[in-house]
């Protein structure tokens, strides 16, 4: 019999592989971002059938002047890159994502991605740090995971830890106010023989000079946020109501489905009875 691989653990990866990895932030330009937006682009429309999308005026109607973060739930590899997408095509930014073992992969860094090493306290707060400065350039959205670790699709409760409220109560204290934006992302088959990605912007949260939360209250109130985001989205899409959507790409479909669209649309005779 085969072993299960242990697809899920509690255990951030810089922690089980217990090496030291020196911080490195991330490393863009014109041409490396016109690469990576190509790339990313690419690897969702070969994969996917259709990228749907909405509650961008959630993001539209934000304060402008203050920095801004995304965050969401982080349940497998295609999360960082619907991310970029988001932030490059959608919202026209340029993104810093923090990335566990970023040394794997350090053309990440191109892109927009910046090592967090979670071995040690220590280790990760110069990732943590590095977050609140990159916020000074408008043209960055940060993006978080802030659960920490990778967890099953549409898990619950949704549990983070402390560090983007921590990022935010820095930011804040630095910049005067933060918007935060809760991300649902959910990957689903409807009628198609491919999945399609399914993103909804959920309401702004500000958190500004005036705010009085500690960080374990702010840490709860994120927490909801993201939680009535995603279970919005799940309501939605239960009931296969994906018309309210707008349309990142949306493939042409294959010649079996066309002929199938095709067959559909042709009326049949009345069977006589016998």
């Amino acid at each position: 019999m085969t072993q299960e691989e242990n697809l899920y653990c509690d255990v951030p990866p810089t922690k089980l592989r217990n090496k030291e990895e020196k911080f490195t932030p991330a490393k863009t330009s014109k041409f490396w971002l016109w690469v990576a937006s190509l790339f990313f682009f690419n690897m969702l429309q070969n994969r996917f059938y259709a990228f749907r999308y909405r509650g961008k005026e959630n993001y539209d109607n934000r304060d402008d002047s203050a920095p801004t973060i995304l965050f969401a739930p982080h349940c497998n590899w295609w999360d960082g890159t619907v991310f970029f997408n988001i932030t490059h095509r959608i919202f026209h930014k340029e993104i810093r994502l923090m990335i566990e073992e970023l040394n794997r992969f350090p053309l990440l860094r191109r892109g927009g991605a910046y090592s967090v090493n979670k071995k040690s306290p220590q280790s990760a707060m110069k990732a943590l740090k590095y977050s609140v400065d990159v916020m000074s350039d408008l043209r960055n959205l940060l993006c978080i995971f802030p659960q920490g670790i990778i967890r099953p699709p549409h898990y619950r409760p949704i549990e983070f830890q402390t560090g983007l409220a921590y990022i935010v109560q820095n930011a804040v204290k630095r910049y005067g106010k933060v918007n935060l934006i809760p991300v649902a992302i959910d990957y689903c088959f409807f009628r198609d023989n491919r999945p399609e990605v399914v993103v909804d912007f959920g309401e702004c949260v500000v958190v500004d000079k005036d705010n009085t939360f500690d960080r374990k209250e702010l840490t709860h109130m994120f927490e909801k946020a993201l939680e009535k985001t995603c279970d919005a989205q799940f309501e939605e899409i239960s009931k296969g109501d994906v018309g309210k959507y707008n349309i990142l790409f949306k493939q042409h479909l294959k010649w079996y489905r066309r002929i199938e669209q095709r067959l559909k649309s042709i009326d049949l005779p009345p069977v006589a009875d016998v």
